[in-house]
């Protein structure tokens, strides 16, 4: 069996932590900016995140960190919200936006486009449908470089 990535292993050591405190562990990056490495936690629950959340988490979660000592190279941890317009990377992120309005840039263009935005109607094991202008796009998970929903601002 491979090895775990960082990002995975990291996810299962802290998730039991957090939905103890009362939040739901969005999503788990770990990035190279330049010369640094950010390990970035994204949280979410019900009512917003502000920075108390976030520090609170932080609070919990580096000792955590620190003993398991995935990390080899010295990072930035970071605790923030999953944010108004989520990053949909895994499969879960994306069966919990049906029926919501989302972006997706593509590697390659389909149907003569590298953007696709609309409303997510199916999420498949290798493939979502996004119904963008009345017309229903079938798009494979390895076609897509980024996706994320999209908030509608009222006015």
């Amino acid at each position: 069996m491979a090895e775990k990535n960082i990002e995975q292993k990291v996810y299962e050591l802290i998730e039991k932590t957090i939905i103890e405190l009362g939040y739901e562990l969005y999503d788990v990056e770990y990035i190279k900016e330049g010369k640094e490495y950010h390990l970035c936690i994204y949280i979410d629950k019900k009512d917003s995140i502000d920075i108390n959340d976030c520090e609170k988490v932080n609070n919990q979660i580096e000792p955590i960190l620190d003993e398991a000592d995935l990390i080899k190279e010295q990072y930035f941890l970071e605790v923030s919200s999953s944010g108004l317009e989520k990053k949909l990377r895994k499969l879960e992120h994306y069966k919990k936006q049906i029926g919501n309005k989302i972006e997706v840039k593509l590697f390659a263009k389909i149907e003569n486009k590298k953007v696709i935005e609309g409303i997510l109607k199916i999420v498949e094991e290798n493939s979502i449908t996004v119904e963008e202008n009345n017309q229903e796009i079938k798009i494979s998970l390895d076609q897509i470089a980024s996706s994320k929903t999209i908030y509608e601002w009222n006015d």
